[in-house]
């Protein structure tokens, strides 16, 4: 009979067990699953991030896991041999209620909607795969001790009672009430937020199963992300985990079992939804080789309300001391004009009594109006006060800049607010004109700036090409009539491609705009391919048609000579397709007026 080994996640334990026998008798199983989600309304999928604000505030949703392999079979040699459960399919329904803004209650019943695997006979027993069942309802609260949800750090104590309405059968209970005190903390640092939980599983069910031990047990768990997306999103890893009071399996693998989760929750009006995948850290009995999980969630948004009045301070014209609803948003939550005040302290020392004022812990000045009253002066009235306001006249948003906090909006750092910048995202220089304050330079103004414009001082299109991009198609640069794109002609022959046309248009255009060029050189190349005394007939036939196109477009014959080099005075190397290419041409230099430039003899480049 073959020796083998049952485990979790395809991680030993070390149970030696025998493959068959005629009178094996059929096992009872424990709660297998490790996942015990986190109650409704955490941004967390198993840890907490103890939101317990408000009263008859109500949160409900489900989370759904699918676990691979939580219950692997091996043989004595560590090979894999079967699933006693091989995939787990879970949906934990549940619902939670935050009272008196400190207290939670909460419920989550845990069903198995799918569980599959393989029978197995172990000496004289034998193990059947689990079905679908229902799980343990968890019944659990929370009570906050100190702290505040987002602030730094935020205590809780509370406990979890898990009635046995599962099945032994299926996995999904001990057969036994199981008991959960916990301790728990959470806080946001920034956009850094965290939790952290420790407790006592109180176990009844002190079986063995296959000689490693069953029963209570040390529960741990971390988790620490960020929150992103205007802290809506928040993304981070958890890591959970228990380890058996037992003296043999305390902190051991066989009886410790860990995972490492990786989730975000994403939090839309008054739903949250999240999604995640995880997989054991360790040999202990549930832990699967791979989780995967999804959740939704109806968690009602939560406004505070300082002065307990019933108007939350969003719409409190008095925040911080009992009032009245009104229509008027100025009064509204305010005490009626008769009403006497009791006498209170001042704790920033304005004068100004706490009860009354707007902001009791910032000195300020008195006002008429009730959210400005015992503030800091902020005479742009954007709700920074103007000792931190970098711009105190100019309402803007706050931001962590000193320099530009309080400050209107300038995206590109230029200087020039972006209600008066023509380019907003893109920095520039001041400029009386508003359509171009703002803008980068751009001398030719054809719409490319001149840091890309590869003919700044020559109006041209844009073009995907840096060496043409804001080029026209013929300008004069250097002595020469420049052009965007060689005169194309048929292979071997003088003869001038259509598609050239458009070019030579240009070229002749310009000429007849500048009268004062009286003569140009039409300059035909070619590259070194075939004899010396053939490229040099090819290129002078080449420049004379040209010219015969120009002269045909009304421009005087006078005015040009066709000269021909062949492949005398390349521009490249000739070694290379691109290079002859390059070297086959026609150039168009001023000999006479205008910008005109000697001809000069230039040194053959290496072939």
């Amino acid at each position: 009979m073959a020796l083998l080994k049952l485990t979790s996640a395809g991680l030993g334990a070390g149970l030696v067990l025998l493959a068959s026998t005629a009178s094996a008798q059929p096992q009872k199983g424990f709660v297998l699953d490790r996942f015990d989600p986190s109650e409704r309304g955490s941004e967390w999928f198993v840890l907490d991030s103890l939101d317990l604000r408000g009263h008859l505030r109500p949160a409900a949703g489900v989370v759904g896991t699918w676990a691979y392999d939580p219950l692997v079979v091996y043989d004595g040699e560590g090979k894999y041999v079967s699933s006693l459960v091989e995939h787990q399919v879970f949906v934990h329904p549940g619902a939670s209620l935050v009272l008196w803004n400190r207290v939670r209650a909460a419920l989550s019943m845990p069903i198995a909607l799918y569980q599959s695997g393989e029978p197995i006979v172990i000496g004289t027993k034998s193990y059947s795969p689990p079905s679908s069942a229902a799980g343990d309802l968890r019944i659990a609260a929370d009570v906050r001790l100190f702290g505040k949800h987002g602030g730094a750090i935020t205590g809780a104590l509370g406990a979890a009672l898990h009635l046995p309405t599962g099945s032994r059968d299926d996995y999904t209970s001990d057969g036994y009430v199981r008991v959960l005190p916990r301790a728990s903390i959470a806080g946001d640092i920034g956009i850094f937020t965290y939790s952290a939980r420790l407790g006592w599983h109180y176990r009844a069910l002190t079986e063995t199963f296959e000689r490693n031990p069953l029963g209570s047990e040390i529960t741990f768990g971390a988790a620490a992300g960020v929150r992103v997306a205007n802290r809506k999103l928040v993304v981070g890893p958890e890591v959970h985990g228990s380890s058996i009071l037992d003296s043999r399996s305390f902190l051991e693998r066989r009886g410790t079992p860990v995972e490492a989760l990786l989730g975000a929750h994403y939090t839309v009006s008054d739903f949250r939804f999240g999604a995640g995948m995880g997989t054991g850290l360790t040999r202990g009995w549930g832990t699967p080789s791979l989780r995967a999980f999804l959740s939704a969630e109806w968690t009602p948004g939560w406004s505070e309300d300082t002065d307990g009045d019933g108007i939350p301070d969003a719409e409190d014209a008095c925040p911080s001391v009992t009032g009245e609803r009104t229509n008027d948003p100025k009064t509204n939550g305010c005490p009626p004009k008769t009403a006497t005040i009791p006498p209170s302290s001042d704790r920033d020392g304005d004068g100004i009594a706490d009860a009354v004022d707007a902001c009791p812990d910032a000195a300020g000045v008195k006002s008429d109006e009730p959210k400005k009253n015992g503030c800091p002066p902020d005479r742009d009235g954007d709700g920074i006060g103007d000792l931190v306001d970098a711009c105190p006249d100019a309402p803007g948003p706050k931001s962590d800049d000193p320099k530009r906090n309080g400050c209107p909006p300038d995206r590109d750092g230029d200087g020039i607010l972006d209600d008066k910048d023509a380019c907003p995202d893109t920095a520039g220089p001041a400029s009386t004109d508003p359509d171009r304050n703002g803008c980068p330079p751009d001398r030719d103004d054809d719409g490319v700036y001149d840091d890309e414009d590869a003919c700044p001082d020559a109006p041209g299109p844009a073009a995907p090409d840096p060496k043409h991009n804001g080029c026209p198609l013929a300008r004069i640069e250097d002595g020469q009539i420049k052009i965007v794109d060689q005169v194309k002609f048929k292979s071997s022959s003088a003869e001038i491609m259509r598609d050239s046309d458009t070019t030579l248009l240009a070229i002749a255009t310009t000429l007849k705009d500048h009268p004062e060029i009286t003569t140009i050189r039409v300059e035909g190349h070619t590259d070194n391919t075939g004899s010396a005394g053939a490229n040099r007939r090819l290129s002078q036939q080449r420049a004379e048609a040209v010219v015969k196109w120009l002269t045909s477009y009304g421009l005087d014959r006078r005015r040009f000579d066709a000269k021909g080099y062949g492949s005398t005075r390349p521009i490249d190397s000739n070694a290379t397709e691109d290079g002859r290419q390059n070297n086959r041409r026609v150039e168009f230099h001023i000999a006479k007026g205008g910008e005109a430039k000697p001809a000069q003899e230039r040194p053959a480049k290496k072939r």
